[in-house]
């Protein structure tokens, strides 16, 4: 099933790695990738999403060990189209990307999204390819609105941050394939995400504007939020 009325016109096959190989380490015991959210586990509404955007050809789901079975049957009871495979993730995010990118079938073009980020929508992964076509890759990001500060170690401040120029990084984030593998071959180091990853290659990466309610869960305080904001969006789209 596609988005009805998008009318994006892309230039290129799309591929997409959704990572969801993580621990839920600040969950208190609970898996936050299966929580309920409105009736449905909290990674059915990113699935959901993908599977629905007309943008995107094919995706894989990477998962933990643990949840590779469970993930593997809830891609069959929801009836996902164009997930191609449910694939075994690593220690690292590189790493799982990196599995994610070997199940992916040849695409000119990657997005990468957290799982745990249920509420991007395919507005955002359209926007994101129309301004990876100027550089090769771009990331969804927001200004930064709070004071930041630099501390040490002990929690002392050595110095508070200018927030002019200043953004948050989401995802999704969209990379030429190409470039993208180029990224992941030239160095073994870690990274937070991504786009890091073309930048210490070389490589520019365009920001664009995310959206400040797309928020990664991580903590049982921020289930509570997304759920809200579900909730907000579902009584919208009732009243159109």
């Amino acid at each position: 099933m596609q988005d009805q009325g998008s009318r994006f016109n892309r230039s290129g096959s799309v591929g997409a790695i959704i990572v969801a190989a993580g621990f839920s380490r600040r969950m208190d015991g609970v898996d936050k990738l299966f929580a309920p959210l409105m009736g449905r586990p909290l990674i059915v509404h990113t699935l959901t999403t993908f599977d629905r955007c007309e943008a995107v050809d094919s995706f894989v789901v990477v998962a933990s060990e643990a949840n590779v079975s469970r993930m593997s049957e809830l891609v069959r009871s929801q009836r996902l189209q164009n997930v191609v495979a449910v694939c075994l993730g690593g220690a690292r995010r590189r790493d799982s990307v990196r599995a994610g990118l070997k199940h992916l079938p040849h695409s000119d073009w990657t997005v990468i999204h957290d799982g745990a980020r249920p509420l991007a929508d395919c507005a955002m992964v359209e926007n994101g390819l129309q301004h990876a076509a100027e550089t090769g890759a771009a990331a969804a990001a927001v200004p930064v609105a709070d004071t930041i500060k630099r501390a040490t170690a002990e929690g002392l401040v050595e110095g508070t941050l200018e927030r002019e120029g200043l953004w948050a990084v989401q995802t999704p984030q969209v990379f030429r394939t190409d470039l993208l593998k180029e990224a992941h071959e030239a160095d073994s180091d870690d990274a937070t995400d991504d786009a890091s990853m073309v930048e210490r290659n070389g490589g520019a990466v365009k920001l664009f504007e995310g959206n400040t309610a797309n928020i990664k869960v991580t903590t049982p305080t921020d289930l509570a939020v997304v759920e809200a904001l579900l909730k907000a969006r579902a009584a919208r789209t009732i009243l159109r």
